[in-house]
């Protein structure tokens, strides 16, 4: 069981606790162990939206397999609201240490900071705060206008939607990309987002369309885009006809099933390349026989 502890902080935006939360619940709806807790230094915690919330004020006990994350609140200034006690902060370095992933969407970026988990480490916030971000925490570096940043186990992220984003990148990093391609796509969130990545990958750019038969057979593909599939096997997924799946797949995406297959396995080779590995090795863990049609592939894109 991994435990997703909400610190919730007065005068915070509903959806930056709402889209990842909901994130995290649907990954539970589809078999992955998750449990979401909400923790404040209050009961009762008033939103930026006017909706109260009642949260613990105990921690749970937590483990290196757990995420803490801080939504964001409203504030003209990152000091006019999310104040935290010192007991709290300790909570956010004491589960760091430990081996824990501590994340923040919006200004609570700013309470990162406070307990020191920025120092000497890369993160965003939301670009209203992004300069007084940088100058109350001069030892971490404020990348601009991304979505989400990932250093050593501090996760931040812009405004608002952009939750949802880093979520979702915790739920791939977790379970691959296919878990939570599945999610975006109950979520209706389809285009998923890469943190800082100018491009996002084939999975998400392919992903802006909705053709529920489509989204089935992309998700059977992504879950296994290293072994055959057959077009058959493909369309009995997606309940139509090879034909028909092969027009409606090139209609949605503009690849056939098994290009939509070979662009997948052509990034991920290109990451294992990027780490290390030789092109054979990574030819072979990406479902080539051998190097030989992953250099003609890559020479094509």
């Amino acid at each position: 069981m991994t435990r997703v502890v909400f610190l919730l902080v007065p005068h915070l935006h509903l959806l930056d606790l709402a889209g990842p939360a909901q994130v995290f619940s649907t990954a539970a709806d589809f078999g992955h162990d998750y449990e979401t807790g909400y923790v404040a230094e209050q009961e009762d915690i008033p939103t930026a939206q006017g909706v109260p919330l009642r949260a613990a004020t105990s921690w749970p006990e937590l483990t290196a397999e757990d995420l803490v994350i801080v939504p964001g609140w409203r504030s003209r200034t990152l000091t006019q609201n999310g104040r935290l006690e010192e007991s709290t902060l300790q909570r956010l370095r004491d589960h760091h240490a430990a081996g824990g992933v501590v994340a923040s969407i919006c200004a609570g970026a700013d309470a990162l900071g406070r307990a020191g988990l920025l120092d000497g480490r890369r993160c965003t916030t939301h670009h209203d705060v992004q300069d007084e971000l940088a100058l109350r925490h001069p030892r971490a570096t404020v990348v601009r206008d991304v979505l989400y940043v990932v250093d050593d186990r501090v996760v931040t992220s812009a405004g608002i939607a952009s939750g949802i984003d880093l979520a979702l990148h915790l739920v791939a990093g977790r379970h691959g990309p296919g878990a939570a391609a599945r999610v975006a796509r109950n979520m209706v969130v389809y285009a998923r987002r890469n943190g800082d990545e100018q491009q996002a990958s084939a999975m998400l750019r392919h992903r802006a369309h909705l053709s529920d038969a489509v989204h089935r057979v992309q998700d059977l593909i992504d879950a296994r885009f290293s072994d055959h599939l057959a077009l058959a096997d493909l369309a009995a997924t997606s309940g139509v006809s090879e034909r028909t799946l092969t027009r409606r797949f090139g209609e949605a995406t503009g690849l056939t099933p098994l290009r939509y297959q070979q662009l997948l396995r052509v990034e991920r080779a290109e990451h294992l390349i990027s780490h290390g590995s030789t092109i054979e090795s990574a030819a072979r863990t990406v479902g080539f026989e051998d190097a030989r049609m992953l250099r003609r592939l890559r020479a094509r894109s």
